[in-house]
């Protein structure tokens, strides 16, 4: 690295980037295929409509969707443009978690958390299902990866709350799911164990603040559902992508706004 700290981030976030448009193409086979119980590794990817296996050149991200005209080579039918926003989103995301992270032996763990949470959220979008699949071997993925980084940094106490953190989200999850069952899935409580690991192992005021946050958009977005007139107070609305998103504001901002409401309340 250049040995300035600004440059060197900017440099790991440009690098992440890159690889996210690459992950995000392979995120839009994860996305369709996992829900329908599909291998992700084969066949090629191919045109839903008239099955044509995509050649090396139609599958670089972006690129391919914008010269191909958002159509398939072969038979000309549409191709969504879901495909390239996730490429692109999966890179933007990719990008800050370089930025934020830097170049640090846990940068791997939260780029699987960038990859996972963006796969689980569309998914969850749209099948409302948090597929055990993906969140169950993402514990092992977590756990591993941020020992790791444990060791090689001298961050055991971390890891001891990572563990602790990601106890306590699944059990919070997990009473709430007791207390109402149709307000709560359990492939959601499940999902709250992983996010914990990673919210405990940022810090407290980011477990709090990640797990409050999720439930806060969520209230915000039924709110406005409701005000649109595109739901009820019964309407069922995914939630694994709230908690995606709230885990992110917890990770980003858990510490400020911990802070600014330690302030508020006059406690400090």
């Amino acid at each position: 690295m250049t040995g300035d700290a600004h440059t060197d981030r900017l440099i790991v976030a440009g690098i992440c980037a890159f690889l996210g448009l690459f992950v995000g193409s392979f995120l839009n086979v994860v996305i369709y295929r996992v829900p329908a119980g599909e291998s992700v590794v084969a066949p090629r990817s191919r045109c839903p409509k008239c099955g044509t296996q995509l050649a090396a050149l139609d599958n670089i991200p972006v690129l391919s969707w914008l010269i191909l005209r958002a159509q398939c080579r072969t038979c000309g039918v549409h191709i969504s443009a879901r495909y390239p926003l996730i490429e692109l989103g999966t890179a933007v995301l990719f990008g800050c978690v370089g930025w934020w992270v830097g170049l640090a032996w846990d940068l791997p763990a939260f780029l699987y958390l960038a990859s996972i949470g963006i796969a689980l959220s569309m998914i969850d979008l749209d099948t409302r299902r948090l597929p055990n699949t993906i969140v169950l071997p993402s514990y092992a993925v977590a756990l591993v990866s941020l020992g790791i980084a444990s060791i090689a940094d001298h961050r055991l106490p971390d890891f001891g709350r990572a563990c602790l953190g990601g106890a306590i989200a699944f059990g919070i999850y997990l009473l709430l799911a007791l207390i109402y069952p149709a307000g709560m899935g359990f492939g959601d409580v499940k999902l709250a164990g992983v996010l914990g690991i990673y919210l405990g192992w940022v810090g407290w005021p980011s477990l709090a603040v990640g797990i409050f946050s999720a439930f806060l958009i969520g209230a915000v977005v039924g709110l406005g559902l409701m005000a649109a007139g595109r739901g009820g107070r019964k309407t069922a609305v995914p939630f694994g992508p709230f908690m995606v998103v709230g885990t992110f504001v917890g990770l980003w901002a858990g510490p400020a706004i911990a802070g600014w409401y330690v302030v508020v309340l006059g406690l400090s």
